[in-house]
């Protein structure tokens, strides 16, 4: 896993507006043109760390095209995944709440790119814009309720269902139905040693439903998936 946390600038300038984020692009137009003007386009890439816990946040992103997994951290070498974001969220929300330390680790699980604005210049922002606050007061919302799923499901679900979960998840995320995650990565999302993942990963594939091999994924029968996946899914569906 790769430890930088300074993102390269992408050579292309920010668009006027930023409706390549989902959660930027409900808002009004002439609020997008002013957080346009305190963002820049950056690449990230896979493994690279934006946060975490307990280290300052200095900027807040904005996914374009990448996936970021947001894992809880215990005693620095557990981990269990709590969320995960694309085009239609953010990572550093809680900024607003005077929070300057990060509160988990942000892991980018796809290379691409996000829109990325210094914290203090977000918090500014976000004290100004009407638009703005009522956004993030339902985002966050959303992000509470669907953290306190995965931690229910965490205990209580069979692995093979979590599984399932988190790769329906994924696909809708980057809207594919193929894509790259290592038995390392899942174990470490899934909070699962990385046999588990194997074991789990081999049943589902059994049944037809996905390929797996070096870590590249197809989901094969998103319908048959969705069936033995837990019924958490559907608190993630179109988020």
């Amino acid at each position: 896993m790769h430890t930088t946390t300074s993102p390269s600038t992408d050579p292309d300038r920010v668009p006027p507006r930023l409706a390549n984020n989902r959660l930027l692009a409900s808002l009004p137009d002439d609020d997008q043109l002013q957080l346009a003007e305190r963002c820049e386009t950056v690449r990230v890439e896979n493994g690279q760390l934006l946060s975490e816990p307990g280290k300052e946040m200095r900027y807040v992103y904005f996914p374009i095209d990448c996936l970021i997994s947001l894992l809880g951290v215990a005693e620095g070498r557990m981990t269990l995944e709590v969320g995960s974001l694309g085009r239609e969220g953010m990572l550093g929300a809680s900024v607003v709440l005077g929070h300057e330390q990060a509160q988990v680790r942000a892991v980018v699980q796809r290379s691409g790119r996000v829109y990325r604005m210094a914290a203090g210049d977000f918090v500014t922002e976000f004290h100004r814009m009407e638009s703005l606050q009522r956004l993030l007061h339902r985002y966050t919302d959303t992000m509470l309720a669907q953290a306190i799923q995965i931690a229910v499901c965490s205990r209580f679900h069979v692995l093979e269902a979590r599984l399932a979960r988190s790769l329906l998840i994924t696909r809708d995320r980057l809207q594919s139905d193929k894509f790259h995650l290592t038995h390392e990565f899942l174990a470490h999302a899934l909070g699962v040693r990385r046999v588990g993942v194997t074991k789990a990963a081999s049943a589902l594939q059994q049944q037809k439903l996905i390929t797996y091999s070096r870590g590249n994924i197809e989901i094969l029968d998103a319908a048959g998936l969705e069936s033995v996946s837990c019924h958490c899914y559907d608190l993630f569906k179109e988020k």
